[in-house]
């Protein structure tokens, strides 16, 4: 394969973009790196945040010293790296020339199950907390400028799949699939981002990926309107989406 393999795995909140995060890292040729972007976002939104003040201050608040890692050297010198990205921190002022340098996957969910998730996490959410549409703008930037169709990959599929999905993925990124990726040991990681203590409860006290289980009826009557509004963005993705 070649080297390195740079995996920007775009995602919103409420995925399993945490437990993808796991199964890479526990590969052994992988380095990792959670929502590297995030501290940027919230510097420069100024948006309420669950630790957002620990996060800016653990984290790179420029965006182009971010980007210069995203690029530059591989941690410890491995030959893949996965870069756990949240499509909202990916703000418009982002020159986004990088992402011709990295292969871009886009992990996808039903927006009634991540919207339900969200809001028992935080009393409000719109659209560009799920951050659904601005996966399809992205997905567009990338083919446009490249040239290729960028991965998608659906979390149900995942979860009900996990073998077969994550052999087809490795596959379609030109790296070996191996068994480690379907568990891992359960508790905190060094690569964890600080807002772990918050947010990661149900992964640290994972060692694998979950069966699916729908969630759909969970989506409270007065959210169903900003689940109606993300869906084209999430159908046309499912549309593209990678199979076992």
């Amino acid at each position: 394969m070649p080297s390195p393999v740079r995996v920007a795995m775009w995602s919103g909140p409420r995925n399993i973009s945490t437990a993808m995060m796991r199964s890479w890292e526990n590969r052994g040729d992988t380095a990792v790196w959670d929502e590297p972007l995030y501290a940027y976002y919230l510097a420069r939104t100024g948006i309420d945040h669950p630790m957002a003040a620990e996060v800016v201050a653990a984290g790179e608040t420029d965006w182009r010293r971010v980007v210069e890692r995203l690029v530059g050297p591989v941690p410890d010198g491995q030959p893949v790296f996965f870069q756990k990205h949240m499509t909202h921190h990916l703000l418009d002022e982002v020159d986004r020339a990088w992402l011709a340098e990295v292969t871009n996957c886009f992990l996808i969910r039903d927006p009634r199950e991540v919207i339900a998730s969200y809001w028992r996490a935080r009393a409000s959410v719109t659209a560009e907390d799920v951050g659904i549409p601005q996966q399809a703008d992205i997905y567009r930037h990338v083919e446009r400028t490249t040239g290729r169709a960028p991965l998608v990959v659906d979390a149900r599929d995942v979860l009900e799949n996990p073998r077969g999905m994550l052999s087809a993925l490795c596959g379609a990124l030109g790296v070996p699939f191996t068994e480690r990726m379907l568990s891992w040991p359960p508790g905190p990681r060094a690569s964890d981002g600080v807002w772990a203590a918050h947010w990661y409860a149900s992964v640290r006290a994972s060692s694998g990926f979950a069966p699916y289980v729908p969630k759909v009826d969970t989506l409270p009557p007065e959210l169903a309107p900003l689940a109606a509004a993300c869906e084209p963005s999430y159908r046309w993705l499912h549309a593209r989406r990678l199979t076992a």
